[in-house]
Parts: structure tokens; C-alpha cells; sequence
């Protein structure tokens, strides 16, 4: 629990003070109940862990399935809307911000959520759906809906989610403001190809003497 406290004043610039973080952070309480349900749930007492889970979605709006598997220092920032599927696995050190959504995409009863690497950042509104990995140190840019693997240090964006670019180091988590838009360096790299197009015809026209009219 100490480990966790001290997670929130690493991830959240906003937090104040112990006693601040003990009452008014639903991301950390979803958290402690989960590890509660997830005990429940390991030693078969699984009405339990359903009912307990189901509780501290009621009082935190923050929904984690008690067979998810969640690893040391996570944290999730700001928390509501936020859906975590039975069969997820989450790795160390990862930062999840409101309404993120890790799901499934079949009515299989084995593995059909995602599994989460250490380290990944996950921006608000992103779902990921089905069983795949997003390897670790990469980031999902909010509003990113990610159906495919993700390399490791990758930053995906996009509706479907794209890769757009690696990691650099010393990064910030998730600056928003900074994430590459992979469809605008398409339409920059057409548009340079065209120019290019445009001049050789243009030699091309001027040599042959070919008239330049409205109708050609």
C-alpha cells in the first residue's frame, strides 16, 4: 500500500499530501479492492470476488473483473468509465487514464483480452479489444482504438490504431499535443510526390512542345 501511495505523488503532479491520496483517489481504491477480489476469486471463492469487484465499481466507477491479472505500481489517473476484462494480464508500472477500455472480441472462455506490457501509458477514451499484446514501454494516444499487436516503445494512434512512431528516451509519458499524426505525414509525403510529378511533366510537356490547354 506504501508502494501504491507513493506511485500517485510519481504519476500525478496534482496529488498533495498522504492523507489527500488515502480518501480521494477512486483509482487507488478500485485498485486495493481488486487485489481483494482477485484473492477471492484465486481460491474459488468467486461469488465473492464478483460481489466485491462489483461494489467498488459502484463506488468508484472504475470496473476491473476479479480474474484480471495486475502487476506492481499501477495506476489509474482520474479512473471513471474505466473497464478492465476478466482474462487481461497488466504488467509493472503501467499508467491508465478515464474511460479506457481493455475487452474482449469473442465468447471464448479462455484468453480474450489484452495483455499489457511494463510500462505502457494508455490515454483517456482508448480501447483495445481482443488478445493482444502491447508490448512494453509504448504508448496509446487518447481516442486510439487498437485491434493489432503493438511493438515495443511504439506510439499508436488512430481510429483503427496505427503505429506512428518509436519512443524517444527521456519522453514525456503522454504529451498529447506532441503525438505524430500518422495520416497527416501521408498526405505530406503524397503531396511532395505530386509536386515532384508536376515539375518532370512540366520538362517533359516543354520539350515535346505540347500546348498547355483547358481542354488537354
Amino acid at each position: 500500500m506504501i508502494k501504491d501511495i507513493k506511485n500517485v505523488f510519481k504519476n500525478d503532479p496534482a496529488a498533495r499530501s498522504v492523507f489527500e491520496v488515502l480518501f480521494c483517489y477512486p483509482g487507488l481504491h478500485a485498485l486495493w479492492a481488486h487485489r481483494f477480489s482477485n484473492w477471492m476469486w484465486r481460491h474459488h471463492l468467486k461469488f465473492l470476488g464478483r460481489l466485491n469487484s462489483h461494489i467498488a465499481r459502484f463506488l468508484t466507477q472504475i470496473e476491473i473483473h476479479p480474474g484480471a491479472t495486475i502487476g506492481e505500481r499501477f495506476f489509474i489517473d482520474h479512473g471513471s468509465g474505466v473497464v478492465i476484462g476478466g482474462t487481461a494480464i497488466i504488467g509493472d508500472d503501467v499508467l491508465l487514464y478515464q474511460g479506457v477500455v481493455l475487452g474482449g472480441t469473442s465468447l471464448s472462455k479462455g484468453k480474450r483480452h489484452p495483455t499489457i506490457g511494463n510500462g505502457v501509458v494508455i490515454g483517456a477514451g482508448a480501447i483495445i479489444l481482443g488478445d493482444i499484446l502491447i508490448s512494453e514501454g509504448s504508448r496509446i494516444g487518447a481516442g486510439s482504438v487498437v485491434i493489432k499487436d503493438v511493438p515495443p516503445n511504439s506510439t499508436v494512434v488512430g481510429v483503427p490504431g496505427r503505429v506512428a512512431g518509436q519512443k524517444k528516451e527521456n519522453e514525456a509519458p503522454l504529451e498529447h499535443g506532441q503525438l505524430p499524426d500518422p495520416l497527416l505525414v501521408t498526405i505530406v509525403a503524397y503531396n511532395e510526390k505530386i509536386a515532384i510529378l508536376e515539375k518532370r511533366l512540366a520538362i517533359l510537356e516543354g520539350k515535346a512542345k505540347i500546348a498547355k490547354t483547358v481542354e488537354e
